[in-house]
């Protein structure tokens, strides 16, 4: 009962047959000539496969400077109605000055937890995003750089920057520039997917949503705000489970995107498409999160429709509970379902919400022993705690948990 990419899947798989393995990159900390075809050290600091694997380096994002993005067609397509109203009033402008404050002090406590656990923590340099820019298709201010998540992804020793689909993230990878030249430089990969024009046509201009039935209907069908003008993706679209890599087309991911990282990882990773009853797909890990070895946290409210794909598998499907956020907490992109949204540091070890005291409870009947930070306020900004860091080493190995 496969409603999404149905049309694209005979191109998908004529294509993934053609596909050959990337060559592994030569280039190390290159100081001199023969220090320049030295292969990848194996002291490498960048080497992550899964989500559990015991975390030893992150970049966690940040909120200095975090500005409303202007609200055009895809920002309208990917938020609460009810917040409409804000989007465009403040478009452009700083989101609340006093919100952002308490949300800093959050993160700040929470690289203090990190460090504390024994994780090295990298950050990215603050920009200002209320800089307006101008490319021959378009003009937009810029956001923030507080979700690594959404922009890079992490497979082996690889850095893959995501093209993103909102205009007002177009160059959010600079504010992370420095610390990817550092790794670089000690001998990781790093690939920029290619970058979208984002004109127009890469928009349905006339993306019909007035209501959440509205929603409902267009993704059932397969239709996005986002169309196959040119490849696009946002890295959270994308979950890791070792040689298998989980994504869903989303609101701001479509099939070329997903096509160009299907080739791009061939033969070593496989990418398959999975998707979910979701009015509002944009980012797979507050719906479906690969939390160990067999054992998914999947969204009740979204259920997979390929959810027999890992039951077969003998995965452990869990659902986890009702998120306890109040009505009247501001959560300005994204849902409630940021209860789920945690981080791995081990298999026995999880980051998760102070506040959200079911799903506590839910992780230490599994064994799992929970590590309790408060950020509601970083939460308004649109994400959990894997939405605000991204895993550059986890200590572990390639495996597969499908074969």
């Amino acid at each position: 009962e496969e409603p999404l990419g149905r049309v694209f899947t005979g191109w998908v798989q004529r294509s993934f047959q053609s596909t050959q393995a990337a060559t592994a990159s030569h280039n190390t900390c290159a100081a001199d000539d023969n220090k320049a075809t030295s292969p990848v050290p194996k002291d490498c600091p960048v080497c992550s496969y899964n989500e559990w694997d015991p975390l030893e380096e992150v970049i966690v994002g940040r909120a200095e400077n975090a500005c409303v993005p202007p609200f055009s067609v895809e920002v309208k397509a990917n938020t609460y109605e009810k917040y409409w109203g804000f989007y465009q009033k403040f478009g452009g402008q700083s989101f609340p000055k006093d919100h952002l404050k308490k949300a800093i002090a959050e993160i700040e406590e929470m690289c203090n937890i990190l460090k504390r656990e024994g994780v090295i923590v990298k950050r990215p340099d603050p920009i200002d995003c209320s800089v307006k820019y101008k490319t021959p298709d378009f003009e937009s201010t810029g956001m923030y750089a507080a979700m690594p998540r959404d922009i890079l992804l992490v497979v082996g020793n690889e850095i893959i920057e995501a093209p993103m689909a909102w205009r007002a993230r177009f160059f959010e990878y600079r504010a992370y520039r420095r610390i990817i030249k550092d790794y670089f430089n000690c001998g990781a990969k790093w690939t920029t997917a290619p970058k979208p024009t984002m004109a127009d046509e890469l928009y349905d201009q006339d993306y019909p949503i007035r209501s959440v039935e509205d929603r409902h209907k267009l993704a059932a069908q397969g239709k996005f705000v986002t169309t196959e003008f040119e490849p696009c993706f946002d890295a959270a679209d994308f979950i890791r489970a070792g040689r298998d890599i989980f994504v869903q087309r989303s609101q701001v991911t479509n099939y070329m995107g997903i096509e160009w990282m299907r080739r791009h990882l061939a033969p070593d990773y496989r990418v398959h498409i999975i998707s979910f009853k979701d009015p509002n797909p944009m980012h797979i890990d507050a719906t479906f999160n690969i939390i160990g070895p067999g054992l998914v946290l999947s969204n009740p409210d979204r259920p997979c429709y390929q959810i027999e794909l890992f039951k077969k598998a003998g995965w452990t499907v869990i659902r986890p509970p009702v998120p306890l956020i109040p009505d009247d907490h501001p959560l300005w992109m994204s849902s409630k379902w940021l209860s789920m949204n945690v981080l791995m540091l081990d298999e026995k070890r999880v980051m998760v919400d102070a506040n959200e005291t079911s799903i506590q409870k839910m992780f230490e009947n599994l064994g799992i022993s929970t590590i309790k930070v408060n950020i509601r306020h970083a939460n308004s900004l649109g994400g959990g705690f894997h939405c605000w860091t991204c895993d550059i080493r986890r200590r572990g190995t390639l495996q597969s948990y499908f074969d």
